[in-house]
């Protein structure tokens, strides 16, 4: 069987087996796409529509590396911010003693003290939409840390939100507003948008991969934010909320991969790319960059074949990028396993059988 056809055949075997409704899977080598296509529905409920190539996905965490973090990229670049800089420096109004020394360095490698999740939104029912982002900031700041900084690591949404609030700060403007001047704007990335009311509706319904049959807003999701937490804060935060499609995240993935190569300086410095991609080794054992995971010695969901000179993230509506440094790979799959519940694992199991299968392909190894 041919390469293309044996990948896509593992790509249909994922849809038969109930490991997704539908995924879109974009393969670049050198600088080049060499694989773009798609498997399965966009929408199972309350009837199937074929997934296409430019359907639209709710990208999850993926917002952590591809909006936040490039956010703190530009400020880093512009002398704006400090990756040291404590968050008592950074933030206006009071700041709880145990939160006074933390960084943005701390916070991107997931080494704050933060626990990984706390269902926040469920207290903001009650608050008048214009102050939800306000009194979520303020809850964080008053939750007690589970660790001490820099002595663990635990994947933590939490303290991307705060990350959120300091591009704001320092940028002067909101974060969706800041990504869209120095990035979604000059790349002419047309479908790719973190989640503002204002933007969202600019799309048809049918251009998006539903997600959940939501148990909390007791409907399929089309459109809005999955996560609860940025659904209740106007439909971002600085850990989910960014939408976009398998060829604009390859963009901006692209853009990442030659600036750190080298070979553009325009966007960013590439010593400042190269920073981020850099395992940073805050706590024994973390495999966190700045913004960005490096493949687990064991069990990684990148497979057995990534090199260590690696970097990716995954998200939770069925989203994951990796990229090989070593071998100049991208792997952009771009599924919606939790439509229409996200009691489905599957994908677990799945991604590193697709990400091997695609290496031996590739001939890289």
């Amino acid at each position: 069987m041919e390469t293309q056809d044996r990948i896509q055949a593992l790509l249909s075997e994922g849809v038969k087996d109930g490991v997704y409704p539908g995924a879109v899977l974009l393969v670049a080598q050198g600088g080049r796409v060499v694989f773009l296509r798609e498997a399965g529905h966009r929408l199972l409920i309350p009837h199937t529509e074929p997934m296409h190539k430019d359907t639209i996905f709710d990208l999850a965490s993926l917002t952590k590396p591809l909006a936040t973090t490039l956010a703190i990229m530009k400020l880093v670049d512009q002398g704006g911010l400090h990756l040291d800089e404590t968050l008592i420096a950074l933030l206006p109004g009071p700041m709880p003693g145990d939160k006074r020394s933390l960084t943005p360095r701390l916070l991107l490698a997931h080494s704050a003290g933060f626990p990984d999740w706390k269902p926040l939104y469920l207290a903001l029912d009650s608050i008048e939409p214009e102050k939800k982002k306000a009194v979520l900031r303020e809850r964080l700041l008053n939750m007690p840390l589970v660790y001490t900084p820099g002595e663990e690591t635990v994947y933590s949404d939490l303290g991307f939100m705060l990350l959120e609030w300091v591009v704001e700060v320092r940028a002067g403007i909101p974060m969706h507003l800041f990504l869209d001047r120095h990035f979604y704007g000059p790349l002419a990335l047309k479908k790719t948008f973190l989640c503002h009311k204002s933007l969202k509706n600019r799309f048809k319904e049918e251009e998006f991969a539903a997600t959940e049959d939501c148990p909390w807003r007791k409907r399929t999701l089309l459109r809005d934010v999955h996560d609860e937490n940025a659904y209740a804060v106007g439909g971002y935060s600085g850990h989910a909320g960014l939408f976009g499609t398998a060829g604009e995240v390859y963009t901006l993935v692209d853009l990442l991969m030659r600036h750190f190569f080298g070979e553009r300086s325009d966007y960013l410095n590439p010593e400042t790319v190269r920073e981020f991609f850099t395992l940073q080794g805050l706590a024994v054992g973390s495999t966190w960059a700045l913004g960005w995971d490096t493949p687990s010695p064991e069990n990684s969901s990148s497979g057995k074949y990534f090199s260590k000179k690696s970097v990716g993230h995954l998200g939770f509506t069925g989203t994951s990028i990796w990229i090989d440094l070593e071998r100049d790979v991208v792997v952009i799959f771009l599924t919606n396993r939790i439509h229409p519940t996200r009691n489905n694992e599957k994908i677990k199991a799945f991604r590193p059988r697709l990400h091997n299968l695609l290496m031996e392909k590739l001939g890289v190894i």
